[in-house]
Order: structure tokens, then C-alpha cells, then sequence
């Protein structure tokens, strides 16, 4: 969902005539919100401060309006198109619209009621339309025994009680986001590894049992976003330790399995990062030295890589989210490495692991626990295991990836939840 259309948007001399024929180009705009005019261009100085640009309430077929960074500071301070009710790369006016690319030059188009406006002219296209959820969810785990409830996570980050479970009671599951606004719970074990999956709504519903899904059951399995809009079930245990995945359509359909790649391990953890990309990473795997660091990048066509090497320090049953502004970075966070840690790994928006954070004062290390993003550019990281038994305090991350001493408990204390965005 990304792309180029001319490195050099002066040197492309044919298509820049054609673009700025009638364009009526305006005074250079330095505020923070702009209501844009069908055929005029705009100069965006977001030096000081982003910029909202609105674009107008009704449009005919062939309008065009033409936007630049001024400044070269669109990276900095962000440039954000609200359609004004009409759709924009045939998505709807839900979806944030964000420009973030020093020296940007967009020149959009209105096509039609479908496609709305369509860029037909982007330098260094590396944004297009995605929807950052503003709610997660923990879902099943284990308390007593295997459970089904879950617990809401609002957008300011704050964990409701428990909700009556739907669904097959079951831990060492996995969750992650799908189409744009809504979630899905997969696989796990109830006794026995299982296959089935439940979807939720963008209201945070959860579904009934989809069961008997295309791919191998499994527990201990990871899962994230790619692509802005789809997901991706990965790795696990089945009668041993496996490296297959099974991609998650727009719609929420699990594909069967793809041949697994890099090494096959459980009990690791994903997450988004680059606004499209996910990375799978640690685990435990069959023989020695068993705990590892090794992760694995996802494209945003969903193709998993070999291995790259380890930088943090080896460990499992940690959880992982995305955070920042697109969801462009990631982290790793807690899990044991041998003994309970509450470090953190962070990943930068090329997929590149960081060396090992030290967990915060108040934050306590344990393992067995899920993590999700809330708040659009937040996570969050709940539930989990010490050695004074299970828990189920949560611990809130920043959009800069910085981790908070623990939060009190509120939902029901267990292990191996899963946790995912939604809304």
C-alpha cells in the first residue's frame, strides 16, 4: 500500500505541466488547519505546528487541489486530510489520512463517489489511508482454569471489569487487528490445541465460535497486523514446535497454512511497525540454548523472512505492541529470561530491534501476559504471571515507548490472555 510515482517531481517536466494546468496557487499557509479549495494549490509550512487540511464538503469529477511541504517539515510536524464526508482511496472519511514525508508534494483528484479523491501525483509516496484504533481488548487466558472473559481497554487506556465471556474457553491463544477497525482471537488450547477463531466488531463485540478454521491448531502462537489491514497468525505448537502461518484477510478469513520460514519456536511475540510491516520475535524453541531473540520481519504483502539475528536478550512468554504516530514503531516488553524481567526491546520503523531497556521503577517483571495499542499512537501491557502467582495489573506505554509502573489490577488475575486493537 505504498509506493513511488517519480523520485523527482520537477524532473517528471511532462506530468507536472499536465498537473498544475489551472491551478490557482495561494499564499503560503503556516496555521493549523486549512479548508481547501478545488483547483488551488497550497503551500503547508508546518514548521511551527501540523496542519489539518479539510477538503471541501461536495466535489465534482475532475477537481484537483495540489498540496507541497514548504518547509521541508512535514516529517516533524505532520499533515492530516479529513475528506469532509466523501471517500478518499475509495475508503471511507473513518480512516485517517496522514502526510508525514519531508518535501511531500500531493496532487489529488476527484474521480468519483467510489474512489472519491485518488492522488494521481505523490513524491515518495509512504502514507496512504490506515485506521488507528483507538480501544483494545484482553480476551480468554487462564485463571482457575481456561476462561473466556474479556476486558475492555477505552482510549484513554483505562481496563473496564470483566465482560461475560463468548466463545470456547481458552488460553496460549493469539488476537490481532483486521480490517482497518476490528480484531480476531485464534486458536489456543481448551485442553487440546484447537483451530477456532472469534472475531470482534468495532464495538468491541465479541463473536461466537468460528470453528474448525483452515489452519493447523495450535498454542503458543503469535499474531499482528500487516498490510494496514489484514493479519497474520504465526508459529506455535502443535505436537512440536512449528514456523507455519496462516494470513487473516481484510474481512477476518484465516487462510490455510503457509509453509513455515525461519525458526520454529512458541511462545513468542509480534507487533506492527513501518505503518504496514510486522515483526515476529523470541520465543522458545525445541533444543538448546531454547529461549531466543532471533525475530522475523513481515512485509506488507504479508511474506515472512529467514531469521535475523538476535539483539536483546533471549526470552519468552513476553508481549508486543505497536505505538507512535501510524503505529510506525514497535516493542517487545517483559517475559522471563530464565527470571521474571519487565525490560522492554524497542523497534525502530525500519524493524530494527534496540538493545535491551531496563523495566521502569514500579513496573513489575512477569511473564504470560498480552499487550495492545489503544489511543491511536499508545499500548498497553496487562495480565501475566509472577512468582506470587497470576496477575492482573497492566502497565500503560507512551507514544514515544516509554513504559509506566504498574496500574492495579481491575479485570480478573490470569495468564495467557490475548490482547488486540479495535475501533
Amino acid at each position: 500500500m505504498s509506493g513511488t510515482i517519480g523520485d523527482n517531481v520537477y524532473r517528471a517536466s511532462g506530468v507536472v505541466a499536465a498537473a498544475s494546468a489551472g491551478i490557482s496557487w495561494q499564499s503560503v499557509t503556516t496555521g493549523s488547519t486549512l479548508t481547501a479549495v478545488a483547483g488551488n494549490g497550497y503551500p503547508i509550512d508546518t514548521s511551527s505546528n501540523a496542519c489539518t487540511i479539510t477538503l471541501p464538503a461536495s466535489a465534482s469529477v475532475g477537481d484537483e487541489i495540489i498540496f507541497t511541504d514548504y518547509a521541508g517539515t512535514w516529517g516533524t510536524n505532520i499533515v492530516t486530510i479529513d475528506p469532509n464526508g466523501l471517500n478518499y482511496q475509495s475508503d471511507d472519511d473513518t480512516y485517517t489520512i496522514e502526510y508525514d514525508t519531508d518535501y511531500q508534494v500531493l496532487h489529488i483528484v476527484y474521480i468519483e463517489t467510489t474512489q472519491g479523491w485518488v492522488p494521481i501525483l505523490d513524491k515518495a509516496v509512504t502514507d496512504v489511508p490506515f485506521k488507528s484504533n483507538d480501544n483494545g481488548i484482553f480476551g480468554y487466558g487462564m485463571d482457575s482454569g481456561v476462561c473466556d472473559i474479556t476486558n475492555l481497554v477505552s482510549n484513554a487506556g483505562v481496563v473496564a471489569s470483566d465482560v461475560t465471556g463468548v466463545g470456547t474457553a481458552r488460553e496460549s491463544l493469539a488476537a490481532c487487528e483486521y480490517g482497518g477497525d476490528k480484531g480476531i482471537f485464534g486458536y489456543g488450547n481448551d485442553g487440546s490445541n484447537v483451530s477456532i477463531t472469534n472475531l470482534v466488531s468495532n464495538a468491541g463485540v465479541v463473536a461466537s465460535d468460528q470453528a474448525a478454521t483452515t489452519g493447523s491448531a495450535r498454542q503458543g502462537l503469535m499474531a499482528c497486523e500487516y498490510g494496514g489491514n489484514k493479519g497474520i497468525f504465526g508459529y506455535g505448537h502443535t505436537s512440536g514446535r512449528v514456523s507455519m502461518t496462516n494470513l487473516v484477510s481484510s474481512s477476518g478469513v484465516v487462510a490455510t497454512d503457509t509453509t513455515g520460514v525461519g525458526l520454529a519456536r512458541r511462545q513468542g511475540s509480534a507487533c506492527e511497525y513501518g505503518v504496514d510491516k510486522a515483526i515476529f520475535g523470541f520465543g522458545w524453541t525445541a533444543g538448546s540454548p531454547y529461549y531466543t531473540g532471533i525475530t522475523n520481519l513481515v512485509s506488507n504483502t504479508g511474506v515472512v523472512a529467514d531469521d535475523t539475528a538476535a539483539v536483546g536478550t533471549a526470552k519468552r512468554l513476553g508481549g508486543a505492541c505497536s505505538y507512535g504516530t501510524n503505529k510506525d514503531k514497535g516493542i517487545f516488553g517483559f517475559g522471563t529470561t530464565g527470571a521474571y524481567t519487565a525490560h522492554t526491546n524497542l523497534v525502530a520503523n525500519t524493524g530494527v530491534v534496540g538493545s535491551d531497556v531496563s523495566g521502569v521503577a514500579g513496573a513489575t517483571g512477569r511473564d504470560q501476559m498480552g499487550a495492545c495499542e489503544y489511543g491511536q499512537d499508545k499500548g498497553i501491557f496487562g495480565f501475566g504471571g509472577t512468582a506470587g502467582g497470576y496477575q492482573g495489573m497492566t502497565n500503560l506505554l507512551s507514544n514515544t515507548g516509554v513504559v509506566a509502573s504498574d496500574v492495579a489490577a481491575v479485570g480478573t488475575a490470569r495468564v495467557t490472555p490475548a490482547a488486540c486493537s479495535w475501533g
